[in-house]
């Protein structure tokens, strides 16, 4: 069977919540995003909007439990989290928590050459924020990764 070749253009993370025009405002606040548009329902419900945050457009929308849409705070946590990369974590973190958002793990210098702490944001998405800290390959991740992770000899 021949398959026509597919190219993939974009892959943008979509955002399902309680509350996005609040969101938004959150997002501008604590990320600097830029609203690029928002298609609001005559009720106020938002079926769909755009930021940018960084040169990445990021889409949310409100809840649609009709459709079975609906966000972390609805079912109880989130397992996707966004990674934000920055020059100056320790102040977007601050900026973050300033916000609004929730401290979920404190900053720390990690194995793999960034500094990184996570936020939960008052919608229930949790973003990790890094800088980094130190230029490495994939390799000496990997060997990083693997003496933190070899089980501790028995006492």
């Amino acid at each position: 069977m021949n398959l026509p070749a597919i190219r993939i253009h974009h892959a943008f993370p979509y955002l399902r919540l309680q509350g996005a025009a609040k969101a938004i405002e959150f997002y501008t606040k604590a990320f600097e995003a830029v609203e690029q548009f928002r298609l609001t329902e005559p009720s106020g419900r938002i079926g769909h909007a755009e930021i940018k945050i960084g040169d990445t457009t990021i889409m949310l929308a409100d809840e649609y439990p009709e459709y079975g849409t609906q966000g972390p705070i609805t079912l109880g946590g989130t397992t996707v989290a966004m990674h934000l990369h920055v020059d100056a974590v320790d102040a977007l973190v601050d900026r973050a928590v300033g916000a609004g958002a929730t401290l979920v793990r404190p900053l720390e210098n990690q194995f793999y050459g960034e500094r990184t702490g996570v936020i939960r944001d008052p919608f229930g998405h949790e973003w990790l924020l890094g800088e980094q800290i130190e230029a490495m390959t994939p390799e000496e991740m990997q060997r990083r990764f693997a003496q933190l992770t070899q089980p501790s000899p028995p006492q």
